[in-house]
This record gives C-alpha cells, sequence and structure tokens, in this order.
C-alpha cells in the first residue's frame, strides 16, 4: 500500500498547501482581527470572574447563541459601574482568537448598561453595596457640635464654593479657627486627594470639631469624586463629625448619605456648623435681662410656700407627728398581748383533751378494772392464747397494782 500523497497536477499543487494547525489558527486570528476590527454587540453578561490579575471574563449571550468575551484590566480601570451577571449591554471590542486553543472570543474595550447610564448604575450599584453594610444607618453617625471653635474645610481652592462658606462663616461667627485642606474635587485624582484629606484631618488634626466636605455644582460626571468607594470609607472611618455639602440642592450623592449631615449646598452647610453670632448674643443678652425677674419671681414662690408650711398644724406642735403614730403601736402591743393569751389558753385546753383519748386508748387504764397482762418467762412475750404456753412455764402478771409471778398447771 502506497503511503505517499497522491500526485496532484502542477495546478492544483500551486492552490493547495498542507498547514499547521498553528498557521491555521494565525491565519484564522488575522482574519478576524481584520475584519471584525471594531463591533458593538448587544447581549447579556453571563459568569462574569476577575482575576487576581484584573482582567475580567465573561460571557456575552443572547436568546439563541453566545460569546466567550475578556474586558482586561486595563479597559476595566476606566469602567464606573461593575459587570454583574444578568446585566444588559453594549460592548465594543475586537474579535480575536486564543490561538493556544484555537478558540475565538470577544476582546472588549468599553461597555454601557443598555437600560440606563453608567454613571447611574455606578451609583446605584455602591449605594446598594454600602447600604448592605450599615454605613447609612442613624445609630453610627456622630451629632455636631453645637458651638464648634475649629472647623475643617475640604474642597477646592479654584472653585466659588470655599469662598462662599468663608464669607457665610466670617459673616455668622467671627473669630473662628477654620483650616482648609485644599484638593482636586473632579476628574480620576479627585477621589484620593479627598480621602487623604480626611485621613490627615484625623491623624494631625484630631482637635477639629467638624468638617465641611465638598463642592459647588455641575454635571454628575463633575460631581463623581463624591460618588465613589474611597470617598465614602474615608467619611464613614472619619472620627470627626463630617458635613457633606456637594453641589446644588438636587444634587445627591454617595457622600450625603454616609455623611454624619447632609447640607444641600456649601453655604447652606456653613450656615448649618455655626450659629448667627449676634442672634446667640441677643438670645444671651434676653436671659440676662430676664433672670432679675426670673429669681425674683422664684423668692417669691418659695417665700409663699414657706409661709404655708411654717402655718402648719405639725410644724407648730410637733408631737402631733408622733403622737398618732405613739397611740397606734399601743393599740396593736395591747391586741398582741390578747392574742396570744387567747392562743395559751386554747392550746392547753386542747393539750388536754388530747391528753384524755391518750389515756383512754392505753392499756394502763385498762388494768385499773380488774384486767390483766399475762407475760411468758423468761422471754417477756405477752401471752395471747393458751396455745402459746404449756404445763410448768413461768410467768408473769401484771395488774393494776403491781405484778407477780405464776406457773402453769393444767391447760384444761
Amino acid at each position: 500500500m502506497n503511503d505517499e500523497l497522491p500526485l496532484l497536477e502542477p495546478e492544483t499543487q500551486a492552490r493547495s498547501r498542507v498547514l499547521s494547525v498553528t498557521q491555521l489558527n494565525r491565519d484564522i486570528h488575522d482574519l478576524l482581527e481584520e475584519s471584525f476590527a471594531s463591533v458593538w454587540v448587544e447581549g447579556e453578561i453571563s459568569d462574569p470572574r476577575t482575576f487576581p490579575s484584573g482582567h475580567t471574563y465573561f460571557t456575552l449571550k443572547d436568546a439563541e447563541s453566545q460569546i466567550s468575551s475578556v474586558l482586561f484590566k486595563g479597559a476595566a480601570s476606566a469602567m464606573k459601574f461593575e459587570l454583574t451577571h444578568g446585566l444588559l449591554v453594549v460592548a465594543r471590542g475586537r474579535v480575536s482568537t486564543y490561538m493556544k486553543r484555537g478558540q475565538y472570543q470577544l476582546i472588549v474595550t468599553s461597555v454601557q448598561p443598555k437600560a440606563q447610564g453608567s454613571l447611574q448604575l455606578a451609583f446605584e450599584q455602591l449605594k446598594a453595596k454600602l447600604l448592605a453594610e450599615g454605613l447609612f444607618e442613624e445609630s453610627r453617625k456622630k451629632p455636631i457640635p453645637t458651638f464648634p471653635e475649629r472647623i475643617g474645610i475640604v474642597t477646592s481652592l479654584q472653585g466659588a464654593a470655599v469662598r462662599d462658606m468663608l464669607n457665610v462663616l466670617n459673616r455668622r461667627f467671627k473669630g473662628l479657627h477654620i483650616r482648609i485642606y485644599p484638593v482636586a474635587v473632579q476628574g480620576d485624582e479627585a477621589p484620593p486627594q479627598i480621602a487623604e484629606a480626611i485621613a490627615d484631618f484625623n491623624r494631625h488634626c484630631d482637635d477639629t470639631d467638624v468638617l465641611l466636605v465638598g463642592r459647588g455644582g455641575g454635571s454628575l460626571e463633575d460631581l463623581w469624586a463624591f460618588n465613589t468607594e474611597i470617598v465614602a470609607r474615608a467619611i464613614a472611618a472619619s472620627k470627626i463629625p463630617i458635613i457633606s455639602c456637594v453641589g446644588h440642592e438636587t444634587d445627591v450623592t454617595i457622600a450625603d448619605f454616609v455623611a454624619d449631615l447632609r447640607a444641600p449646598t456649601p453655604s447652606a452647610a456653613a450656615e448649618l456648623v455655626v450659629r448667627n453670632k449676634e442672634e446667640v448674643l441677643d438670645h444671651l443678652r434676653g436671659l440676662r435681662d430676664r433672670l432679675p425677674t426670673g429669681l425674683l419671681h422664684l423668692v417669691r414662690r418659695y417665700d409663699e410656700r414657706l409661709r404655708y408650711v411654717s402655718q402648719s398644724p405639725w410644724l407648730l406642735s410637733p408631737r402631733r407627728l408622733f403622737e398618732e403614730s405613739a397611740r397606734r403601736i399601743d393599740e396593736l402591743t395591747g391586741k398582741l398581748f390578747q392574742s396570744l393569751d387567747q392562743t395559751v389558753r386554747h392550746a392547753e385546753k386542747d393539750l388536754k383533751l388530747q391528753n384524755e383519748k391518750l389515756a383512754a386508748l392505753s392499756p394502763v387504764s385498762c388494768l385499773s378494772r380488774g384486767y390483766a397482762i399475762v407475760f411468758k418467762e423468761p422471754e417477756g412475750r405477752a401471752v395471747r392464747s393458751s396455745k402459746g404456753v404449756k404445763p410448768k412455764d413461768k410467768l408473769r402478771v401484771r395488774v393494776h397494782e403491781g405484778e407477780f409471778g405464776a406457773v402453769v398447771e393444767d391447760l384444761t
């Protein structure tokens, strides 16, 4: 049998070449990379798994088919939300192959949720996560001091927010000790800077009474630093009470839920943290003016009570306080002795009655009526029947007054 390849015509040989598996996989790889260099694919995320490398592998599927997909670490770091099982998305990427296994896959470069925006989805995911951990519980929130002396501010020096806060604080209560920690409030560098500023206040300025953390208004993207997990956990870990003041009144961030108090705007935070000094002074002046009148009224009221009490018959004759009690004690003492006497008489009568009953039942009392008790000697047993003795047995007979001996002579 000829194992060699069959001879082909020259033209057929030119058109055909034998490929290795690697060559075939490489050709398919190049073809797919060229033909599907950038595609948008809609589908449902299934079984996402993120490895320590930071790469996430998952399956993108619809009702009839599926494709293996991978989101590498570089692309994943730019995403605001997490890939979760069952999430409907539109993914952008290129089709390629894993040449070693000859498997094709979608290399994802970006993902957008189908039902809602990526930022809103990320917001809801983080909110649900921190809520489950208890970071929004009212029981863990710290009270805001009524009259803080040292106030910390974490915000940007470039925006209007810091100027608004300083103006309000100085207008409402001059002389406060204000510490400002400048940070970026938007962009990728903002979250770690804000978190570090809060931590530094707690480490190095722990005598700060309260912290104001926030910025002025902007879009959801502009305010995003205050919707990040690193900032939320820094606020939760702070031992210094924190007032969040981000954006406008309608803006709500994750920082607002975690903070000890939420202010609708930076200016409102400054108004909440300190009272108006003049209003406080006016209140104190009013108290001072009312103090003499109040004291006079108090003295008069106690004077009237003292006069009333001083006329009390109990104070005029203190003996009355215990006379009634003394009479009551004597009365109870008399009743006690009377009761004891009656109890003794009853006990003696009952004892006599019991003795009489006992005497009536005693066998000794029968002897006084002519009966006798016969004991067999030497055992000393009472004789109950003639069968218990025989002739010449010695007996002892007890009568009412004494006893004597006897001998059995005849049993007939």
